[in-house]
């Protein structure tokens, strides 16, 4: 057995080692292709390793940003792996002089198979040289649009708004219209097209758009908001409002945002908006006779409709106040849930997330005793839970349960700071409710000593809650 094994260890070298033919001195065989191709994968791998550690930890020390640091590595580390491919042919034998007039002959038949390749690879090094493209601009090509991730010698990568990646050639950069909203600052300007009825007092119109665009945190005040009268349409007078910002990434956000204002803001003002209309002149008339009979339907009776989250929220007492668009915020930064009769929302000990308020049914803190579930504290429509172990950080001491068919609104732990940033008067009132529980607070009572000895920041609607529960409770 073992001198077949040798036999057939010798039977593969010297398969390995015959030659196959000769480039200038040296002999080609399967041993030598072998080991170049090993050593130049080496090469690309510790070029690319290189370009790694220039990017993410040498460049970041001189104060470099991040489209400067990819346009040094990705040309250094090019120029490094091309040097380590002449030094590993030139290692194994090959005569680079020797190969001048084959690799000039093929070079023409190559170029013309990969001039794509070729100008794509020029492209590249232009945008890395020339950097009117880098790493982390927010760009529009056509009907993309996105943050540049990378510039390579080949392709350019863009992080789409949903998250997806498009790679881009680098001839297609070059040669088309690219809007580079980075390219010197980040400002940009933001253009919405209105049109009122005729009839409208255009400086109520200027007035109203101008309040809006000045109560948007985004938009800038200088340059100032503008509203330009463009043109006196079919059916409308058609104004547009530009606005600037700096955060022109955001502009679907901002534009929302102000299109929901305006919206609100005409109908208090009685702007109406209209829509085209057309006259229509029909010659024979008297021929055309409809006759108009009251058509009869059969079928099943419809459901009551679903009570609208808005005007479940304005029975809130807490809500009775806010106006549509803060009760749009409070939408958008919430959701409904509904749960069955006997349905558990959470168990006792689970980490609590959310704020929540009851807007129709019954909720009810529970503990079990004898394998069964015992109200021990309820919660009609317009009361609220939570929000001790989600100030607190700590686990719900008791399980949730709904006592009957229940509407909960959801809040979430960002969007329940943000409404008691918006509406401080809510602060208080939530402080004096959870004051009122003294059977809840007695549950949570060495959270709130530790806290008191904790230096907290006072400008966070949270902390400043709980020095207004130690001073109401006098801890």
């Amino acid at each position: 057995m073992p001198s077949q094994v040798i036999e057939l260890w010798s039977s593969f070298v010297s398969i390995v080692d015959a030659p196959l033919f000769r480039l200038g001195r040296e002999t080609i065989s399967l041993r030598w292709l072998f080991q170049v191709v090993l050593l130049l994968i080496l090469v690309a791998i510790l070029a690319r390793f290189f370009k790694g550690v220039l990017k993410n930890q040498l460049l970041p020390r001189l104060g470099l940003d991040l489209g400067n640091r990819e346009a040094i590595s990705t040309v250094i580390s090019g120029a490094g792996g091309a040097l380590g491919y002449i030094i590993v042919l030139q290692a194994v034998g090959i005569n680079l002089d020797s190969l001048a007039v084959i690799i000039g002959g093929l070079g023409v038949g190559i170029g013309f198979g990969l001039q794509d390749i070729t100008r794509n690879l020029i492209s590249g090094l232009t945008l890395l040289i020339e950097r009117k493209v880098r790493v982390g601009d927010f760009v529009e090509i056509e009907n993309i649009s996105g943050y540049v991730q990378e510039v390579s010698m080949r392709a350019t990568v863009i992080q789409t708004f949903n998250g997806s990646n498009v790679v881009v050639p680098n001839t297609y950069l070059a040669d088309s219209p690219v809007l580079n909203w980075y390219y010197e600052t980040h400002r940009g300007r933001i253009d919405i097209p209105i049109g009122v009825a005729y009839g409208t007092d255009p400086v109520l119109v200027t007035e109203v758009l101008l309040n809006i665009a000045h109560s948007e945190p985004d938009i800038l005040k200088e340059p100032a908001p503008r509203v330009i009268f463009r043109e006196f349409g079919d059916s409308a007078l058609k104004f547009e409002l530009w606005v600037w910002t700096e955060a022109i990434e955001r502009r679907v956000f901002i534009k929302s945002s102000l299109n929901f204002k305006i919206d609100y803001y005409f109908r208090q003002h009685n702007i109406s908006i209209p829509f085209p209309q057309r006259d229509i002149w029909i010659r024979n008339g008297p021929t055309l006779s409809l006759v108009s009979e009251p058509a009869e339907t059969v079928g099943m009776p419809l459901a009551p409709a679903t009570p609208s989250l808005r005007s479940l929220l304005q029975q809130v007492s807490y809500f009775q106040g806010l106006n549509d668009l803060q009760l749009r915020f409070l939408i958008e930064s919430g959701y409904r849930k509904r749960l069955t009769a006997k349905e558990i929302l959470f168990r006792a000990q689970e980490p609590i997330t959310n704020f929540y308020i009851v807007l129709q049914g019954q909720m009810a803190a529970v503990y079990e005793e004898e394998g069964e579930l015992k109200p021990m504290m309820t919660f009609k429509p317009g009361e609220h839970f939570g929000e001790l172990p989600l100030m607190l950080g700590v686990a719900c001491p008791t399980t949730m349960m709904a006592m009957t068919d229940t509407v909960l609104f959801v809040l979430p732990r960002e969007g329940f700071e943000q409404l008691l940033k918006e509406h401080p008067s809510l602060a208080e009132d939530i402080a004096v409710a959870i004051a009122r529980r003294q059977d809840v607070l007695a549950q949570h009572q060495q959270e709130l000593q530790q806290l008191s000895r904790q230096a907290s920041d006072p400008s966070r609607p949270m902390n400043w809650i709980r020095d207004r529960l130690q001073k109401l409770l006098s801890w």
